[in-house]
Order: structure tokens, then sequence, then C-alpha cells
């Protein structure tokens, strides 16, 4: 187990809500940030990750009832096609069967990978420059966009949902954010910022849910989390500010189609350089 106090377990909970669907690395932030504030937490102990793996949890949760109309219609109208034998009946059948398809690529890779980039979660300098090189990507990607023309995921390509499913396993390295390595390779695409930021969150929503499913059993098993009062009270702050980022992000894709991520761009990079100038200094 690791030990970790009440108000840091809110704390981390709340940065890993917002930075988890924000394009800005929530692996990162919750590396960085107990290391800039001097917090006695081991990052490398066994009962980090499982204790990240909580606040995922929570994530997953908020992004099941902030999109749970959207998942009820996806399953409505993908057995509608399974009866009639056409998954291509409905836009909502496709939409779930190109999600289907987008979640293969990085499940495999993760399985394959994790383990070995597990090992890297604990150093403060590899996820500041991985967060710079988040920016930097995001900021190419805005930048090198094409003309958007795609608003629906359901037009979307067999082959373009499992490359963005593809880029979609690099949020493995901390400091390469899930939904920004997604929305980057949608936006290339040609699809616009509100649907890239809906497919990415959607697809998130299956990654997220199912790893903490499959780790928490083993944990439990192997004595390495129990779910006490920081780690519920933790879980429940987490899922709280994921919702409102959810709600925000949406209303800021929808209004903002053009340059909008540069600001996250801007950040990354900024933030990442000053760790590591930090880092070196102190």
């Amino acid at each position: 187990m690791i030990n970790i106090s009440m108000l840091h377990g809110i704390i981390l909970a709340i940065i890993q809500g917002i930075s988890e669907l924000f394009p800005i690395s929530s692996l990162a932030h919750g590396v960085i940030i107990p290391a800039l504030l001097g917090w006695h937490i081991n990052r490398q102990s066994e009962g980090f990750l499982p204790f990240l793996v909580v606040l995922h949890l929570g994530t997953a949760l908020a992004l099941i009832i902030y999109f749970y109309k959207d998942w009820i219609n996806l399953f409505k109208g993908f057995f509608k096609g399974v009866v009639k034998g056409n998954l291509n009946i409905n836009e909502d059948s496709k939409t779930l069967y190109l999600l289907a398809l987008a979640t293969i690529p990085a499940g495999l890779i993760g399985l394959i990978f994790v383990h070995k980039l597990k090992k890297l979660f604990g150093f403060t300098d590899i996820a500041a420059f991985f967060l710079i090189i988040n920016g930097i990507i995001l900021y190419l990607g805005e930048q090198r966009r094409r003309k958007q023309g795609i608003s629906k995921i359901a037009d979307m390509t067999i082959l373009a949902a499992l490359t963005i499913g593809f880029f979609q396993s690099f949020a493995l390295i901390p400091g390469i954010s899930r939904s920004a390595i997604t929305m980057v390779a949608a936006l290339y695409l040609g699809f616009k910022h509100e649907a890239a930021a809906k497919f990415s969150f959607l697809l998130a929503t299956p990654i997220i849910f199912a790893a903490g499913l499959l780790e928490v059993p083993k944990m439990i098993k192997l004595h390495l989390i129990s779910f006490d009062a920081v780690s519920i009270v933790s879980g429940i702050a987490a899922g709280i500010a994921a919702y409102f980022s959810i709600w925000f992000l949406m209303k800021y894709f929808h209004k903002y189609e053009i340059n909008a991520l540069y600001p996250f761009a801007f950040y990354c990079v900024i933030f990442g350089s000053f760790v590591l100038v930090y880092r070196i200094i102190f």
C-alpha cells in the first residue's frame, strides 16, 4: 500500500480528473506534482500505480455518466444492426463498431508493453520531457491539421478508426496525453475539433474502465490496494473533476474550431520546461 494523506489524495484526484481529459497528460501530472511540492510519496512503490488506477476508475465512471445517453443509443443501434445483419444500418451501430475497432490496437500494445513502461512512471524528468513532446505534438497537430469537414463519427473509415486507436497507445508513455494524441490524429484525418474530442472521450471510456477492472482484482489479491477512506474519497473527487472537465471541453471545442489546441500546447511546453529547469537548479 502507498502511504498518502487524505489532503494529498484529494489534490491528486482533482489534478488527475482534470488532466486525464484535458490534453495535458494525467500521468505526467501525477508524477510531477508530488515531486515539485515535496510530498513524501514513493512514486515508484508498488502502491502508487494502484492508487492511480482507483482515480482512473472515478474518471471512467464520469465519462459513462456524462455520455450515458450516447452509450444507450450506441448499443441500441448496434444490437439492431446485429439483428438485421448489417452493422452499418445506422449511425449509432457504425459508431460503436468503429469505437470497438479503435480500441483493439491500444489494448494489444498495452498488454505487450505496459509492464516495461511501468518502470518509467516514477521518473519526474522523463514525465516532464515527454510532456514537452506532448505540447509539440499538439502544436504541430493544430498547425498541420487538414481542412475540417467531418463532423460525425459515423463518417469515419475503418482505417481511420484503427489509426486513431494505434496512436492512442502512445499514451502509455508518461507525459503523452491520451486525449491529445487521439484528437491530433482525428484532426489530421479531417475531423472537426468537437467530433475529434467526442470520439477521444468515448474511446477512452472502455480503455480506462477495462484497465481498472483488470488491475483491481490483481491488486486486491496481492494486498496492494484496499478501498479505504482515502481511496474512496479520492476516486469520487477524480470523478467529479473529470465530469466538469468533460462539460467544459465539449463546450470549448464546440465554440472554438480554430486553433483550439494551442493553449494546451503552450502549457505543456512551458510547464514541462519549467520542471526540467527546476530539477537542474534545485
